[in-house]
């Protein structure tokens, strides 16, 4: 339990730790009607392929019990499905109701309705029993979750011996001049982008303030080898502007 006083960041900004949830949750009520197409146009559709990459490289088994957790409006919950439905089985889970609302409506009318649930759920305490999935997603869910090690910790007790996670998330790109050009769009592009076409500028300056305070490669990696797992392997995509981390519980 955190201590009452303790504080963390909400972007840039100093908050007491129990309020972070709260502000979380109104940029994401806020967002959650626009959140595809503001990820289509942001990436300029590349995070279409940042989640194919994490879905291929996972090496998922037919009759696996899959966990999308911080899943939001269904992205790779759809993709794992497309591929081995009715042969999974999935769960989407977000801590923010409009958001999986999104994903439930999107995935229903989709046409899979096989295996699949849908749960209202907090990452720092998850309602699943110990060693429940085979494998966990969780793509640009991370950084908005208030300790991100509790998260990693009730990964890990979720995760059966031979399973493994896999966070898809951004993060500090390797290169100099990529850096100086991501952070230029980043802070004078994206909330222009997010006041033209979700009236929202103000969501989108925490987005991406947020990535910025969220740990680099090694230092997740650190972080999951501490909540237990092993054999933590590093993929940066674009330049390091996405890193997906696959680790694995033996």
């Amino acid at each position: 339990m955190e201590p009452k006083d303790s504080k963390t960041h909400f972007g840039y900004q100093v908050v007491d730790t129990a309020e972070k949830q709260k502000k979380v949750k109104h940029v994401f009520d806020k967002v959650a009607s626009k959140y595809d197409l503001m990820n289509d146009v942001m990436s300029l559709g590349v995070h279409h392929f940042w989640k194919w990459f994490t879905i291929y490289s996972s090496a998922i088994r037919p009759n696996q019990k899959i966990l999308d957790l911080a899943g939001g409006s269904g992205d790779l919950s759809q993709l794992i499905l497309k591929k081995y439905y009715p042969h999974i089985e999935v769960v989407l889970a977000d801590i923010n109701a409009n958001m999986l609302a999104q994903g439930r409506y999107r995935l229903l009318n989709s046409g899979f309705c096989q295996n699949l649930e849908f749960v209202l759920a907090n990452a720092e305490s998850l309602p699943f029993h110990d060693r429940y999935f085979d494998m966990t997603f969780m793509a640009f869910g991370l950084r908005n979750v208030t300790n991100q090690q509790n998260a990693l910790n009730e990964l890990y007790r979720i995760t059966k011996p031979g399973g493994k996670i896999c966070i898809l998330e951004f993060s500090k790109p390797n290169n100099s001049l990529l850096k100086t050009i991501y952070d230029w769009y980043s802070f004078h592009v994206i909330p222009k982008l997010g006041k033209w076409f979700a009236d929202d500028s103000a969501s989108y300056e925490y987005l991406v303030e947020s990535i910025r305070m969220h740990p680099d490669q090694e230092t997740l990696k650190q972080m999951i080898l501490k909540a237990g797992f092993d054999n933590c392997q590093v993929v940066n995509l674009t330049g390091g502007i996405v890193a997906l981390h696959i680790a694995h519980r033996y």
